[in-house]
């Protein structure tokens, strides 16, 4: 019986190791990053910097004022929606290492916007 259940530990651990490796590359943008948001038009706004999290390639706030969602695919494009009150601005780009850019469209305001992981 003994030998049985090191057999079945070590059956275990050769088929988890290969799943671990592969939600390693799922991973590859997870943390915190600080995103800068701009627009050319005054009555859009200067800019702005807000917080986000990224787990497991899925996007989160990481401030209380802003609500965030989206998506940050395995290659880096990243699909996210940024909101706060009445206001929803949605943005497409790139990630890649630790920083990014990309550009964005609300109602009314189009912009860019940069990143950079904390």
């Amino acid at each position: 019986m003994n030998g049985f259940r090191k057999g079945l530990l070590a059956s275990l651990v050769a088929i988890a190791f290969p799943l671990t490796q592969a939600d390693a590359a799922t991973s590859t943008f997870d943390g915190t990053w600080n995103v800068r948001i701009s627009s050319s038009s005054e009555t859009c706004g200067s800019g702005a910097t807000v917080a986000i999290g990224i787990n497991n390639g899925q996007i989160a706030s990481s401030s209380a004022a802003v609500n965030a969602s989206g998506r940050v695919a395995d290659a880096g494009s990243i699909n996210v929606t940024l909101s706060t009150g009445v206001k929803r601005a949605v943005g497409f780009g790139r990630l890649s290492g630790s920083s990014g850019s990309g550009t964005w469209r609300g109602a009314m305001c189009t912009g860019s916007w940069t990143a950079e992981r904390m």
